[in-house]
């Protein structure tokens, strides 16, 4: 059975379409992925961005392409307003956390990390963070500026749109289109509406965080900036694919390719994979995306404080296409925690010690996840393979390696750990001390870690003690 070459959506042409590598004589994949701003951590919105472009990666290794992925973080640079008007989200954390400004940045790049790790996100090949190539962005505006595309007003240095004239084509719009929608409110001595800020010069009146020497004079770089100098710097003039939230094609990833290709003379990216969003009601039950902006938003943290296991919220998002704007709820989260827990149970149920020892047939899964990503059918295929009468345990089994591997769902591991703790429950394990044992576990994964002290020499007292083992643990009496 042959399968089904992958196909994809690509936002820039807005349709789906075959994909191909930029060279037809390499299976390397070229893929940049637009990181997190550090000044807070990630929302539930923005992880499930993540986990769809974790999916996208995961596809192109299924289909034997080596991914170089990039990723960059965002520590200096983003302003609360696309007008490149207001404060640096970044210098406003520093202020609300107490921290300085590197040790804040330093503190949400550690919990998005240990979001995406808890998450089974594939880490990118190479990290890159603004502060640490701001020369790259400097040089960058060096080019832009010999090509006449740059001009100078009281607050920094301004791209003028209105000199590529293919501006906007990822979004679908004109110049003129663009103009016409755009909101009131411009930056004094922009000539364009659309213009957008390369570097910003430092206050008078007072001293920021973060600064640096230019040609311009002392002051920062602008957000979009950053993105292109680095995945110039990474992956060359052209790459195969872009990825961002669906709020980045307007805005941020039109003013990438602005940036980019008067310098390179080329088309710059062939495929733009943008994710939906995650909608949430507010309290008059209106629906809008997940934001930071509103104070109080959804973390991972906060989902694990609530009892939810970082995998089902990762099975809820892929239990719905990401191209379509998922609605959340904890009635809906609670579905998927309990449908998780039903597939681990089913898994347990299989030879897992002949794993590896049957061939797999491929050709169903590529068939299915390369009609553009489409992981509810993936997991509607689990379920109707789990449950297929006609075929044997070891057929069921042998298609969980490959599950595994397209979904990130950490079946076999979750199975494996399942039977052992049903194990611990058959050995007459009393209820409180498998309480305390999953409490300490929570609290490690937490960073508790005195908290997971005590709840280790309380589990003493009553005569057990627990072993640690990698992201396990088990329980013996003493």
């Amino acid at each position: 059975m042959t399968h089904q070459s992958l196909q994809l959506y690509n936002t820039l042409n807005r349709k789906i379409e075959p994909f191909t590598p930029l060279n037809p004589n390499s299976n390397v994949i070229k893929m940049y992925t637009c990181g997190p701003t550090v000044y807070n951590f990630a929302h539930i919105g923005n992880l499930r961005t993540y986990i769809n472009e974790d999916t996208l990666r995961r596809c192109l290794e299924f289909n034997q392409f080596q991914v170089q992925h990039v990723m960059n973080i965002t520590d200096v640079g983003h302003l609360t307003s696309d007008e490149d008007s207001g404060d640096d989200k970044m210098e406003l954390g520093a202020q609300r956390e107490g921290l300085s400004i590197w040790e804040m940045a330093q503190k949400f790049t550690d919990a998005f990390v240990n979001d995406i790790t808890e998450l089974h996100i594939l880490p990118p090949k190479i990290w890159c963070k603004a502060t640490e190539h701001i020369n790259e962005q400097i040089e960058l505006i060096k080019k832009l500026e010999a090509k006449g595309l740059t001009y100078p007003i009281e607050d920094g240095i301004y791209y003028d749109t209105s000199k590529f004239p293919t501006y906007g084509k990822l979004g679908g719009q004109s110049l003129d289109e663009l103009k016409g929608g755009a909101r009131i409110g411009v930056t004094h001595g922009k000539r364009n509406i659309t213009d957008f800020a390369l570097w910003k010069f430092s206050p008078s009146n007072k001293k920021r965080l973060m600064e640096w020497d230019s040609p311009w004079g002392k002051g920062f770089p602008g957000w979009h900036i950053e993105c292109s100098a680095m995945a110039l710097k990474y992956l060359g003039d052209e790459i195969d694919i872009h990825c961002g939230g669906i709020d980045h094609v307007k805005v941020h990833h039109t003013n990438e390719i602005a940036q980019v290709e008067p310098i390179t003379g080329k088309s710059w990216v062939r495929f733009w994979f943008h994710p939906e969003f995650l909608i949430e009601k507010d309290k008059e039950g209106t629906e809008e995306k997940m934001s930071k902006s509103k104070g109080e938003f959804l973390t991972l943290s906060l989902l694990k404080n609530k009892g939810y296991h970082p995998l089902d919220y990762r099975y809820y998002a892929l239990n719905s296409h990401y191209r379509s704007k998922l609605n959340f709820s904890y009635a809906a989260l609670d579905g998927a925690k309990q449908g998780r827990h039903n597939l681990i149970k089913l898994i347990t149920e299989l030879p897992l010690t002949e794993l590896g020892q049957q061939p797999t047939e491929k050709s169903t899964l590529l068939n299915i996840i390369n009609k553009d990503l489409n992981t509810p059918e993936l997991l509607a295929y689990l379920w109707s393979t789990l449950k297929n009468l006609r075929l044997s345990p070891s057929q069921k089994c042998a298609m969980l390696p490959d599950i595994d591997a397209l979904t990130g769902l950490n079946l076999i591991e979750s199975a494996k750990e399942f039977a052992e703790q049903k194990l611990s429950l058959e050995q007459n394990i009393p209820a409180e001390i498998l309480q305390l044992a999953e409490d300490r576990l929570l609290a490690k994964k937490n960073r508790e870690f005195q908290k997971a002290d005590q709840l280790r020499e309380e589990v003493k007292t009553k005569g057990y003690k627990i072993i640690d083992e990698k992201d396990k643990y088990k329980i013996e009496k003493l």
